[in-house]
């Protein structure tokens, strides 16, 4: 029996994660069934989206995994924890499985990182020059912002001033703090279903109410949305999470009415719309605002570093006197030497080689993973979304137990992802990562999975 506080400031959703990891810790074996969502919500008084979030969160984590018609399972989580705490444990859960070929859907290969510029830069100006004794700029190096407003106006017609861009460590931290700033004046949060469940939990846990509005070939429903109590919207207009569609011109206009027509505000989430294999890089729906209603953020992540840890958020002008009336004590966690680093790194021009460089690289990717499903899959497969960011997404078209994909690719030392597993919904999709491959793998990679696919197929 979990005991879950309404009145507690830890929002219910991470109560519920937190004493469900413990009860698997302690009392769970792997293979074992958990309630369904639809009982746990009725058992303890909750809505099906905190107990979506819960366990999307356990998902995420790997303690649990969604089975098809069989609800969520226990994972093998090679912890420790199960090893002291469960003695029914196995020698094969306490072993770390080497994965052969990892398909992770958000990932660049290793030897796509600049290593070596990047040192040089670092020896070059990271220097007796720098005050290592005062604190930083809490709202991120000035000289860095100036570099990332010169990028998003040429590259993504991103129409801003430097004194408005924040610097943040991660997603994960911009979405933190702008659920602050934004949480007294618009607690009810539209978000795309299925969409990026990263965001909804954050936002979740600040305490907004989230209204989850349905996507069709062109994107968010807007009329959808009308119907919501919402002011605030959070979408991904230039390549939706995770189904890849793309907000047309028309509905980007009508979305901006939405917003200034309410006084409501849009969270435009830019996640990977540097790579775009088929047609040009999209404009940016803040391009397009004319009275001040987007929120652009954006991360280094997908096209340069996932491990730098840098994001940075387009406040406003209006939300930048709420930011620097009440979180001036805000200080970004990124390094000053980081920051130094992708400042000169980005002035000195090598931020769009190296933008150039990873299109190529992962357009040859891409390609050759797309025409090797086709040629291996044949028409048990079809194609969900494709063209950009860092995967393919496919469904089967003909019966497939994907119960037994899943143990075969395991075996294998396959490691395979499901959308639903982190955007929560009925839409679900096997991401196939091919970012993280170096090419001449990508073959041997896919032959693999071939087989294990045609051995699941009923």
């Amino acid at each position: 029996m979990y005991i879950l506080e309404q009145n507690n400031k830890i929002s219910l959703h991470i109560q519920l994660y937190e004493q469900i990891k413990n009860d698997i810790i302690e009392n769970y074996n792997v293979g074992d069934k958990l309630t369904s969502v639809r009982k746990m919500a009725s058992l303890y008084n909750l809505s099906k989206t905190t107990v979506e979030s819960a366990y999307s969160q356990l998902v995420a984590e790997g303690y649990i995994e969604s089975y098809p018609k069989s609800g969520y399972r226990v994972e093998d989580t090679n912890s420790v924890l199960f090893e002291s705490k469960n003695a029914k444990s196995t020698l094969s859960n306490e072993e770390e499985i080497d994965w052969l070929y990892d398909f992770y859907p958000a990932r660049l290969s290793q030897d796509s990182f600049p290593l070596k510029l990047w040192k040089r830069l670092f020896t070059k100006y990271i220097d007796e020059s720098l005050d290592f004794c005062m604190y930083s700029n809490g709202q991120g190096e000035y000289g860095l912002r100036v570099e990332i407003a010169k990028y998003l106006a040429k590259l993504r017609g991103v129409h801003c001033h430097a004194n408005q861009i924040v610097v943040g460590g991660g997603f994960i931290d911009s979405m933190g703090l702008l659920a602050r700033i934004l949480h007294k004046k618009h607690p009810v949060l539209a978000i795309e279903n299925p969409g990026y469940y990263a965001a909804r939990n954050v936002f979740e846990s600040y305490g907004f109410d989230i209204q989850k509005v349905g996507l069709d070939n062109h994107g968010l429903k807007i009329g959808e949305l009308k119907e919501t109590k919402a002011k605030l919207v959070y979408v991904t207009p230039s390549h939706q999470y995770p189904t890849g569609v793309t907000i047309p011109i028309s509905n980007r206009h009508k979305l901006l009415d939405w917003a200034r027509q309410n006084d409501g505000l849009i969270i435009e989430d830019d996640y990977d719309s540097e790579l775009n294999y088929i047609n040009r890089p999209i404009p940016s729906l803040q391009g397009l605002d004319q009275f001040d209603r987007v929120i652009y953020v954006g991360t280094f992540s997908k096209s340069l570093s996932a491990a730098l840890r840098v994001s940075y958020m387009v406040l406003p002008t209006h939300l930048m006197t709420s930011y620097q009336t009440n979180f001036s004590a805000y200080f970004t966690s990124v390094s000053l030497m980081t920051q130094k680093t992708l400042e000169k790194f980005m002035s000195e021009g090598h931020w769009e080689r190296h933008l150039r460089k990873i299109r190529t690289l992962n357009r040859k990717k891409h390609n050759l993973m797309k025409s090797l499903l086709i040629e291996k899959l044949g028409n048990t497969m079809k194609i969900e979304a494709q063209g950009g960011g860092l995967a393919i997404l496919i469904n089967p078209t003909v019966d497939i137990d994907l119960k037994k994909l899943k143990e075969f690719a395991k075996k294998e030392r396959i490691k395979i992802y499901f959308a639903k597993n982190v955007c929560g919904g009925d839409w679900d999709a096997i991401r196939m990562g091919f970012g993280g491959f170096k090419e001449e793998d990508i073959e041997k990679a896919i032959e693999l999975f071939a087989g294990i696919w045609h051995q699941s197929l009923l």
